[in-house]
């Protein structure tokens, strides 16, 4: 049986392969054959040409370089069950994406793969917790676990993982605080939190990525301002700052705009944000999306805000601004959705 295993795993002829990679192959194909085995509901046959008759090498959704599996892609096969612990010996596997299926049970200890830079679990239904050995993966470049059913805290030690760019990490049951240890991941261009049941304060740490497009960190139970560090410093390659439906608060900052020159859109709703808004937000001349609405904001509508040349939403409603509209808003040539609602403003839209 071995020998049978050997020459299809080397392909029948002339064996070409070392014995180190023979074995390897032999233990990259017996752990695949545990996953399958673990599968409890295989409805579309995904995997039918998983078996020994088969070069490894060939079967669906399995890549190989030198007789080695480097990378599993079976996202949206509709594969039920639980993920096999044996996934952990494809010490050459590079990206791992079993996204979009009914995956189920804990997540596994993956921390010998070394050589893993991209893992996609999201839209599965696991449970348990961020196990911290997964951040042994040293070379991985993108984390995504968002829409399970994880909970508990987010590693600390996912600062270790200082080559990451992008962790998603939305739509779970997760809890604590964002760990100031990313600021060691200073590689990161995405970070997305949203829809959890995080608590705390917003990072000083979320300033200090010099390459972050997307902050999001809506529907939470975050508290306190805006950190200084995310509009003080030169954050030319933010894109998206996602802050709605959260606890926090205190007024906007006079210079809040001088430096989010290249921001698309922007999320304060469902917050307790107070006091007057700065002309300072009409120099994000690259805004599409503003919304303010549902926090306690007083006064005029900054004229400032005719400089958004861009702007195709503008949301202000349920607040308390009062008093005329600005003219400069009647500029506004892409505007297409304009909500003022619940508010105490005069007269007609210029």
């Amino acid at each position: 049986m071995l020998l049978s295993l050997l020459l299809i795993s080397c392909g029948v002829g002339i064996i070409r392969c070392s014995s180190t990679t023979i074995h390897g192959n032999i233990t990259d194909m017996i752990s695949l054959l545990d996953f399958k085995w673990a599968i409890t509901n295989d409805s579309r046959q995904a995997l039918r040409s998983w078996h020994a008759s088969v070069p490894l090498c060939s079967w669906e959704g399995v890549h190989c370089s030198s007789g080695r599996v480097t990378k599993l892609y079976l996202s949206g096969r509709g594969l039920l069950g639980p993920i096999s612990p044996s996934l952990g010996n494809l010490t050459f596997l590079r990206t791992l994406d079993l996204s979009r299926n009914g995956f189920t049970g804990e997540l596994p200890p993956l921390n010998r793969l070394h050589r893993l830079e991209y893992i996609d679990l999201g839209n599965n239904l696991l449970q348990g917790t961020i196990p911290d050995t997964l951040t042994n993966c040293s070379t991985l470049r993108i984390l995504d676990l968002s829409a399970n059913l994880l909970m508990g805290e987010i590693p600390l030690g996912i600062g270790r993982l200082s080559k990451l760019r992008k962790v998603w990490l939305s739509s779970n049951n997760l809890t604590g605080t964002i760990p100031p240890s990313l600021r060691n991941s200073s590689r990161l261009e995405d970070i997305v939190l949203t829809d959890n049941k995080l608590t705390g304060t917003i990072p000083d740490e979320m300033g200090e990525f010099t390459s972050l497009v997307y902050l999001g960190l809506g529907v939470n139970m975050l508290s306190g301002g805006i950190p200084e560090t995310l509009y003080k410093y030169n954050q030319s390659s933010l894109q998206y700052l996602y802050l709605y439906s959260n606890m926090l608060g205190k007024t906007v900052p006079s210079n809040f705009g001088d430096t989010l020159l290249n921001l698309q859109h922007l999320c304060l709703d469902n917050n307790n944000f107070e006091g007057h808004l700065p002309a300072s937000v009409g120099n994000m001349s690259g805004l599409r999306l503003l919304n303010l609405s549902s926090n306690n904001f007083i006064g005029q509508v900054p004229g400032s805000f005719g400089n958004l040349v861009l702007l195709e939403y503008l949301i202000l409603q349920r607040n308390n601004f009062w008093g005329f509209l600005p003219t400069e808003l009647g500029g506004l040539k892409q505007l297409t959705h304009l909500d003022l609602s619940d508010n105490n403003l005069q007269g007609g839209v210029p």
